[in-house]
């Protein structure tokens, strides 16, 4: 993890001495997708490496619950409409619950990274305006206001309109933009003019005031004295908020401000636009902590370095990440990418059983993990099977959500009820019951290379194409034209109800 030991070999030169403070954040304007877990992931790790050179650190998470309501995920209810523009602390939740809007969203995020084995404090804007600890900030930046505003032009290209301000202003509960004429620290109150042109007046130390977000964030840089902090692709864009955050620190409030840790968005597989939870395109990160394992998580989000675009796959694309951490445990166990995806987590939840092949398992165990267990044992993976029944067992439950929520439908099957003889042709019935007649007579402990050359036999001694021999097999057992690997299949199922199924005798 080079990517790792460069950001914190930075980190640690710009600050020799002293508590290092890692800073994530983000908005609970809706559903926390896949993509928000990766900055707490990355912070995660930076923590972990600080703490494992034996520096002083800690991970806060900024919760910006005091932003103002923009617009209405798919999954709110339109009632909400009457909400925008109030702050999300203050809005009701969806569900009609006496929590906020601000805390309906934030609970299945704060507990996905619990899951996840982060370890982070979390901080809640709108204490902190209404607790006063931004009023050093306000004053400091809006005694700059101009200042403020040349940097931002500047530093990002782009100028300002006429109705930029550096405030906005709490009225009847919902944050209106309004042009910022002056400030009086004495009172701790500003003057600004309403929408119909007269002159107010506001308080700033109980959070009637919020700063401008391009201005909020090095402020809270400053007061929280941040020293790295994550930075997702959209801010970290040339004289994006990143740049002009820092900018307003240097020049405003006399700090470097934090080392940029600049990262990729996380996409869905063959997708080229960035998640949305709003319109409904994310993956919630609470559904991926329930289908995945949490070292995998772990996994997909460290193995490559902040900077490259992710692309995950709910599909087949679980298969074969799995597959690739169970071949990382065996092959490289001290790898320092396995520390930092296992780190904190409890206990193993990944066999050396390839995933695939514990999902058929499972089906044609009719989804029972102890049948499943017993199929394991008749198959070439017994010694795993014996070995680590628990890790399996406890991997079956989240194969069985992958299963029930993202697996292909070419993947899902279930052993097949009842067969009627009506269903097959006089060529097939002959094929099945000769294949029965020799699996009876198969070694107890066949194995799925014993079965697959069982099948392929008939090819030679009856001129049968692939077709033929593996169509009428599928159908018999799971009424479908195609399915798992035949021979690992046959060799994992009870050999009695094999052969009397063939026969078609059940």
């Amino acid at each position: 993890m080079q990517w790792l030991n460069e950001v914190v070999d930075k980190v640690t030169k710009r600050k020799p001495e002293g508590k290092i403070l890692i800073e994530s954040g983000a908005s609970p304007s809706g559903t926390y997708h896949i993509g928000h877990l990766r900055e707490v992931i990355i912070c995660d790790a930076l923590l972990l490496e600080l703490k494992k050179r034996g520096r002083l650190a800690r991970h806060i998470h900024f919760v910006d619950d005091l932003d103002a309501l923009r617009k209405i995920p798919l999954n709110v209810p339109v009632g909400h409409e009457k909400y925008l523009g109030r702050p999300l602390c203050d809005i009701p939740a969806p569900d009609d619950s006496d929590q906020s809007y601000a805390d309906y969203f934030f609970k299945d995020f704060i507990s996905s990274a619990k899951t996840l084995g982060i370890e982070m404090e979390v901080v809640r804007s709108h204490k902190k305006y209404r607790q006063g600890f931004f009023v050093p900030a306000i004053e400091k930046g809006l005694e700059n206001a101009d200042k403020i505003r040349s940097i931002l032009e500047n530093v990002s290209g782009h100028r300002l309109g006429d109705d930029w301000s550096p405030i906005q202003v709490m009225e009847e509960g919902y944050l209106k933009k309004r042009r910022f004429l002056g400030i009086d620290i004495n009172t701790k109150t500003i003057t600004y003019e309403d929408l119909e042109g007269d002159t107010q007046t506001a308080n700033y130390s109980n959070g009637d005031i919020k700063l401008d977000w391009r201005l909020d964030w090095p402020a809270r840089w400053w007061l929280l004295a941040v020293d790295v902090e994550p930075a997702g692709r959209d801010h970290s864009t040339k004289g994006g908020s990143f740049d002009t955050g820092l900018a307003i620190d240097k020049n405003i409030f006399g700090i470097p401000g934090p080392l940029p840790v600049p990262y990729d968005f996380v996409n869905r597989a063959g997708e080229h636009k960035k998640m949305s939870a709003s319109q409904g395109t994310g993956i919630n990160a609470a559904e991926v902590m329930e289908v995945l394992q949490p070292e995998l998580v772990r996994y997909f989000m460290l193995r490559y370095e902040p900077g490259k675009r992710l692309f995950f796959d709910s599909g087949r694309g679980v298969t074969s990440l799995s597959d690739e951490f169970s071949q990382l445990l065996q092959k490289q166990p001290r790898s320092p990418l396995l520390h930092f995806s296992k780190v904190g987590l409890k206990k193993p939840v990944i066999s050396n059983i390839p995933f695939l092949l514990l999902a058929e398992a499972y089906q044609a165990a009719l989804k029972d993990p102890s049948k499943t267990i017993e199929n394991l044992k008749r198959s070439e993976y017994r010694g795993e099977a014996e070995t680590n029944l628990q890790v399996i067992k406890d991997e079956l439950k989240y194969v069985s959500k992958w299963l029930e929520k993202w697996a292909p439908e070419d993947i899902k099957f279930e052993l097949a009820k009842q067969v009627s003889s009506t269903d097959f042709s006089k060529a097939d019935k002959n094929y099945l019951g000769k294949l029965a007649d020799k699996i009876a007579g198969a070694p107890a402990g066949a194995d799925g290379e014993w079965f697959h050359k069982a099948i392929y036999d008939f090819k030679d001694s009856h001129g049968m194409n692939p077709q033929q021999l593996f169509g009428p097999l599928y159908r018999v057992l799971i009424g479908r034209e195609s399915g798992p690997r035949a021979g690992w299949f046959l060799s994992i199922l009870p050999r009695n109800w094999l052969i009397k199924r063939l026969r078609l005798e059940q």
